[in-house]
């Protein structure tokens, strides 16, 4: 009776060795004998102790963290980039014998591709273009990962680490691109603002009444401020007439000079001046010449 109830106590305790219960988000690819018997569960799975094992698999997706990578772009670019990608097994048989630890071969088939892809794109694709390599980086590592039953769901680069010196460079070239685009807008302002203005003086000009009431509108707001001094503008229509009754006055007084001149008749040569040049004895000479013929002159003036 004691070996009946020895006997018994051991298949029960064999049996609840060999009871396996899996969650609803794991499988078991089972083996018997050393040789694979298939993939079971969830739930309640019977194993012989001894002679059976079973490797269990998550179908959870795992977020796998992919290291920074030293990256030299293809503009020759050093900068040092992390990545993380998310996957799951999606056949656990191949992810167990295809592959003898799947979580490092997919993080270092991450990492050389990460490595592959950033080398042939330029900095500036990698910093505004994150779309279009993250797509590329998952579809290069989905394809070699599906041999080992891994679905890649996403690929997404984190953080892009820059040398300083780049970082000084992109802050001169934004700068730079910031101050052209206020010039320009500056330059478009100035163009709307000159076609209203023209439209403006148009319509003043059609209307001259508008231009009184702007005037008096103006006057308005400089009188409404605290101000000592008040400028009142004068409009050049008001002293046009004496401009043009100044300049009537002197046209005639240029007019009435120049009668006088025709009237006096021309003007006797002036004598030329005596040469200082000229030793003194030939002046006193030519003094006595013209003395002696006035003298004959007045003579015969007489005679006759």
């Amino acid at each position: 009776m004691e070996i009946a109830l020895a006997a018994l106590a051991l298949a029960v305790g064999y049996t609840f060795s060999s009871i396996r219960v899996l969650r609803q988000y794991e499988r078991a690819v089972t083996f018997f004998l050393g040789r694979f018997s298939g993939t079971k569960g969830p739930g309640l799975v019977f194993l012989p102790t001894f002679f059976a094992g079973m490797k269990r698999v998550s179908l959870r997706i795992v977020a796998l963290d992919i290291p920074p990578q030293d990256v030299i772009t293809r503009d020759n670019v050093s900068v040092r980039v992390n990545a993380v990608l998310y996957m799951r097994a999606s056949d656990p048989e191949r992810v167990i014998m295809e592959v003898e630890d799947y979580m490092y071969a997919t993080s270092q088939l991450a990492q050389t591709t990460l490595r592959s892809v950033l080398g042939e794109v330029e900095l500036d694709e990698l910093l505004s273009d994150r779309e279009k390599i993250n797509a590329v980086l998952k579809r290069i590592i989905d394809e070699r990962t599906d041999a080992w039953g891994i679905h890649v769901s996403a690929v997404e680069v984190k953080d892009v680490d820059l040398p300083e010196q780049m970082k000084r460079a992109m802050a001169r070239q934004a700068e730079a691109e910031r101050e052209r685009r206020a010039k320009v807008i500056a330059a478009q302002g100035e163009l709307q603002a000159s076609e209203t203005l023209a439209q403006a003086a148009h319509t003043l000009a059609t209307e001259p009444m508008s231009l009184q009431l702007r005037y008096l509108q103006t006057v308005i707001e400089i009188a409404s401020e605290n101000n000592s001094t008040t400028i009142f503008p004068i409009p050049i229509d008001m002293i046009k007439p004496f401009m043009d009754l100044a300049g009537g006055g002197a046209a005639a007084a240029a007019r009435g000079a120049r009668t006088s001149e025709l009237a006096a008749g021309p003007k006797p040569a002036a004598l030329p001046s005596p040469d200082p040049t000229l030793p003194q004895f030939r002046i006193e000479e030519r003094a006595r010449e013209g003395r002696a013929a006035g003298e004959k002159k007045d003579g015969g003036g007489e005679a006759g």
